[in-house]
């Protein structure tokens, strides 16, 4: 399997991209869970099957560009993929202030080359880009993902667990910076209820903790997946919410604030967002910190 990642990582993107189209319609038609949980997910957040239904091809993008995005030689570099960046002169500013930022970095587009990108242009002004990182279950899949995590330019990686939490925590106090993806559902304990698009959905306390705490400033992040041939763009948009800057405010606030964010960016791009994901399933136990 590493093999013909690696392999495929040699193929032009724009071809993989045109591949990633048919495979998103496979999985579509092939399951009928994931069909079901993705329109009831859509739907239920207000939006239209025209609107939604390019996400199904995007999926299978996402899908596609995986082998480029994990596999491709360590010194290759991501940046040419990037057609345009916007809001990079307040996320500048807010870097050079040295107080720390978070991005929220949601199952948007792509996320994947997004964390890459952000880390490569940033590392030689501001410091590699701090992040949790939680190896996946199977072997051969967690030597690949390492591969897109630790050796990448720009990127420092820390366990996902107490430890790798105070390690992020004394990067924001130091002026470092980070991105975390704030729309998975954490374990029991580690999150709030917050609305989601008008649901109770459980919702992580990790960034919003971390916002308070440190004094960080929040922005939002999204590397927008443009047609085969045309690359990314990749756009910021400071999240300037009292309740995520103050200390004293109730987590439930800041974690709402969060969700609002987040909502604001899927009305944006509602075709490359990951809709099948279990946003409102009840929360697991565990005992590690995750992201």
């Amino acid at each position: 399997m590493i093999t013909l990642f690696r392999l495929l990582a040699r193929v032009p993107l724009s071809l993989m991209h045109r591949l990633g189209t048919p495979l998103g319609w496979l999985v579509w038609w092939g399951s009928s869970g994931y069909r079901s949980r993705f329109k009831a997910n859509a739907e239920s957040a207000g939006f239209t099957p025209a609107q939604y239904r390019p996400a199904i091809a995007a999926a299978g993008a996402a899908l596609a560009e995986l082998p480029f995005l994990w596999g491709r030689p360590a010194g290759q570099s991501v940046l040419p993929c990037v057609a345009s960046w916007s809001g990079t002169e307040e996320l500048e500013a807010a870097l050079s202030a040295k107080k720390g930022v978070i991005l929220i970095t949601p199952h948007i587009g792509s996320w994947e080359l997004l964390g890459q990108a952000i880390a490569e242009r940033f590392v030689d002004s501001h410091g590699p880009m701090t992040a949790l990182y939680r190896p996946a279950r199977k072997a051969w899949m967690s030597e690949l993902v390492a591969g897109s995590r630790e050796n990448r330019r720009g990127l420092k990686m820390l366990p996902t667990n107490t430890a790798g939490v105070r390690g992020l925590m004394r990067a924001l106090k130091s002026g470092g910076y980070t991105g975390i993806l704030p729309d998975q559902v954490p374990p029991l304990g580690q999150g709030v209820w917050a609305p989601f698009f008008g649901r109770r959905a459980y919702t992580m306390t990790l960034l919003p903790r971390l916002a308070q705490q440190t004094g960080a400033r929040v922005f939002l992040a999204v590397g927008e997946r443009l047609p085969p041939g045309q690359g990314y763009a990749i756009r910021f948009e400071a999240l300037n919410d009292t309740a995520l800057s103050d200390p004293k405010a109730p987590v439930e606030e800041a974690a709402a604030a969060m969700n609002a964010g987040i909502e604001r960016l899927i009305r944006q791009l509602p075709g490359q967002y990951v809709w099948d994901y279990a946003r409102y399933k009840e929360p697991r136990a565990e005992m590690e910190v995750g992201q």
